[in-house]
Protein backbone atom coordinates (compact mmCIF):
# COMPACT_ATOMS: atom_id res chain seq x y z
CA UNK A 1 0.00 0.00 0.00
CA UNK A 2 1.13 3.27 -1.33
CA UNK A 3 1.05 6.02 1.66
CA UNK A 4 1.63 9.86 0.88
CA UNK A 5 2.21 12.25 4.22
CA UNK A 6 2.72 16.08 4.05
CA UNK A 7 3.95 18.26 6.30
CA UNK A 8 5.06 22.06 6.37
CA UNK A 9 2.22 23.95 6.72
CA UNK A 10 1.15 26.24 8.97
CA UNK A 11 0.19 30.38 9.15
CA UNK A 12 2.91 33.12 7.18
CA UNK A 13 2.15 36.45 6.01
CA UNK A 14 1.82 37.36 2.94
CA UNK A 15 5.27 37.87 1.10
CA UNK A 16 6.62 35.19 3.40
CA UNK A 17 7.35 31.41 2.35
CA UNK A 18 6.88 27.91 3.24
CA UNK A 19 8.12 24.81 2.43
CA UNK A 20 5.79 21.30 1.93
CA UNK A 21 7.08 18.10 1.72
CA UNK A 22 5.17 14.76 1.10
CA UNK A 23 7.09 11.36 1.65
CA UNK A 24 5.60 8.55 0.05
CA UNK A 25 6.16 5.40 1.75
CA UNK A 26 6.62 2.87 -0.84
CA UNK A 27 9.70 2.39 -3.08
CA UNK A 28 7.51 2.69 -5.95
CA UNK A 29 8.41 6.30 -5.67
CA UNK A 30 10.89 6.82 -8.61
CA UNK A 31 8.47 4.60 -10.95
CA UNK A 32 5.87 7.10 -10.17
CA UNK A 33 4.92 8.88 -13.77
CA UNK A 34 3.66 12.12 -12.70
CA UNK A 35 3.59 13.70 -9.01
CA UNK A 36 2.41 17.06 -7.89
CA UNK A 37 0.18 18.93 -5.95
CA UNK A 38 -3.24 20.28 -5.56
CA UNK A 39 -5.14 23.19 -3.18
CA UNK A 40 -8.08 23.19 -2.30
CA UNK A 41 -9.74 26.55 -0.80
CA UNK A 42 -13.01 26.51 1.18
CA UNK A 43 -15.87 26.59 -1.01
CA UNK A 44 -13.94 26.07 -3.89
CA UNK A 45 -13.09 22.92 -6.21
CA UNK A 46 -9.40 21.45 -6.30
CA UNK A 47 -7.20 22.91 -8.14
CA UNK A 48 -3.94 22.07 -9.66
CA UNK A 49 -0.97 23.87 -8.43
CA UNK A 50 2.12 21.75 -9.76
CA UNK A 51 3.61 18.90 -11.24
CA UNK A 52 6.92 16.87 -12.11
CA UNK A 53 7.34 14.07 -14.41
CA UNK A 54 9.75 11.81 -15.79
CA UNK A 55 12.81 13.33 -16.40
CA UNK A 56 12.23 16.37 -13.40
CA UNK A 57 10.80 18.40 -16.18
CA UNK A 58 8.02 20.28 -14.74
CA UNK A 59 5.10 22.65 -15.13
CA UNK A 60 2.92 25.12 -13.26
CA UNK A 61 -0.49 27.03 -13.93
CA UNK A 62 -0.32 31.36 -14.32
CA UNK A 63 -1.00 31.93 -10.85
CA UNK A 64 1.82 30.53 -9.16
CA UNK A 65 3.87 30.23 -11.68
CA UNK A 66 7.85 32.27 -10.65
CA UNK A 67 6.64 31.85 -7.08
CA UNK A 68 6.07 28.10 -6.31
CA UNK A 69 9.18 25.35 -7.00
CA UNK A 70 7.85 21.32 -7.27
CA UNK A 71 11.07 19.18 -6.67
CA UNK A 72 11.63 15.76 -5.59
CA UNK A 73 14.44 14.08 -3.87
CA UNK A 74 14.42 10.83 -4.92
CA UNK A 75 16.72 9.01 -2.08
CA UNK A 76 14.23 10.44 0.76
CA UNK A 77 11.08 9.14 -1.61
CA UNK A 78 10.18 13.13 -0.84
CA UNK A 79 8.45 15.33 -2.86
CA UNK A 80 8.59 19.07 -2.31
CA UNK A 81 6.82 22.41 -2.76
CA UNK A 82 8.78 25.75 -2.21
CA UNK A 83 6.36 28.36 -2.17
CA UNK A 84 7.46 32.14 -2.18
CA UNK A 85 5.77 35.44 -1.91
CA UNK A 86 2.85 33.83 -0.80
CA UNK A 87 -0.46 35.55 -0.91
CA UNK A 88 -3.72 35.69 1.21
CA UNK A 89 -5.37 33.88 -2.28
CA UNK A 90 -2.71 30.82 -1.83
CA UNK A 91 -4.50 29.75 1.50
CA UNK A 92 -5.97 26.29 1.12
CA UNK A 93 -5.38 22.94 1.94
CA UNK A 94 -2.24 21.47 -0.24
CA UNK A 95 -2.59 18.28 -1.52
CA UNK A 96 -0.29 15.25 -2.51
CA UNK A 97 -0.68 13.60 -5.41
CA UNK A 98 1.30 10.76 -7.31
CA UNK A 99 0.62 8.55 -10.46
CA UNK A 100 2.15 5.27 -10.42
CA UNK A 101 -0.03 3.89 -13.82
CA UNK A 102 -3.12 5.47 -15.45
CA UNK A 103 -5.98 4.68 -12.84
CA UNK A 104 -3.29 3.63 -10.22
CA UNK A 105 -3.04 7.39 -8.18
CA UNK A 106 -2.47 8.25 -4.83
CA UNK A 107 -3.33 11.03 -2.32
CA UNK A 108 -2.12 12.71 0.89
CA UNK A 109 -4.16 13.59 3.73
CA UNK A 110 -3.81 17.17 2.71
CA UNK A 111 -2.08 20.00 4.93
CA UNK A 112 -3.18 23.41 5.45
CA UNK A 113 -1.55 26.74 4.60
CA UNK A 114 -2.92 30.30 5.64
CA UNK A 115 -1.37 33.74 4.41
CA UNK A 116 -2.54 35.92 6.61
CA UNK A 117 -1.56 38.93 8.28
Amino acid sequence: QVQLVESGGGLVQPGGSLRLSCVVSSTVFSSMYTMGWFRQAPGKEREWVASIFSGDWTNYPNSVKGRFTISRDHAKRTLYLQMNILKPEDTAVYYCHAALRVGEEYWGQGTQVTVSS
